[in-house]
């Protein structure tokens, strides 16, 4: 069973090395860029041929772009900042000889301002991420995207690493992107007041930090935590501006 790896990126030239050491293995690795401004698309094309620059859509729009052009019969799709250890890479080899799921969830471990995070709902944080081909496809969802597939998902044991930004500036940057983001395409969804952003903002923090003991991943967690709320309630918030 041949194994494609597909990649989206933009300005990843701090990751996507790394990423790329990780996955050379495969028969093929797809990258789909969206405009990079730095040495993104040079070094990939230090690890494949099969690097396509196009616009962007969207995160699920421009996967799905990614699973088009892909040849293998497997296919696995991973971030530039995530990295496959060497143990994924051998379970992944010997599952895909197997016939039991069509698509795998993978757990994956991700840091938070420099701390690999074990709580608040953050691990194992299962994500499918490795399908048959023609087996399925990513929802267009232009954040939060995922693969959606007929049938049973089967669950792998090792888990992908997700190298994070270790700046907290990043992290609220994505945060304020992503609001508003969500804010756009819920707006004709979701009703909206400061009451209820206020409440949004408060139940996030109380189901990350304290049903999902986020507490446990010490500062890390707390500032996990505040950022969720605060960034859920910037989500309610900018419906009630956008109507």
């Amino acid at each position: 069973m041949s194994i494609s790896i597909i990649i989206i990126t933009f300005n990843e030239s701090i990751n996507i090395q790394r990423c790329l050491e990780s996955v050379k293995w495969a028969d093929e690795i797809i990258i789909v860029d969206s405009g990079s401004n730095d040495n993104t698309v040079k070094i990939s094309k230090q690890y494949t041929n099969l690097v396509y620059e196009v616009d962007w859509p969207g995160f699920g729009p421009q996967k799905n772009r990614a699973l088009a052009y892909a040849t293998s019969d497997w296919i696995l799709s991973i971030d530039a900042d995530e990295f496959i250890s060497e143990d994924l890479k051998n379970e992944i080899l010997e599952t895909v000889q197997s016939k039991e799921f069509n698509a795998y969830k993978i757990p994956r471990l991700s840091s938070y301002c420099g701390k690999f995070l074990k709580h608040g709902g953050w691990w194992p944080d299962h994500v499918t991420r490795l399908i048959k081909k023609g087996e399925g496809q990513f929802t267009n969802d232009l954040i939060h995207e995922k693969i959606i597939t007929d049938g049973a998902v089967g669950i792998l044991k090792n888990h992908i690493v997700h190298y994070r930004s270790d700046k907290l500036e990043d992290t609220l940057d994505r945060m304020n992107k992503y609001s508003t983001i969500w804010a756009n395409e819920n707006k004709e969804r979701k009703k909206s007041n400061i009451g209820i952003a206020i409440l949004h903002s408060i139940w996030t923090f109380i189901r990350i930090y304290l049903i999902r003991m986020g507490f446990l991943d010490g500062r890390e967690g707390f500032l996990m935590a505040v950022s969720n709320s605060i960034g859920s309630f910037y989500k309610y918030v900018k419906i009630i501006y956008q109507k």
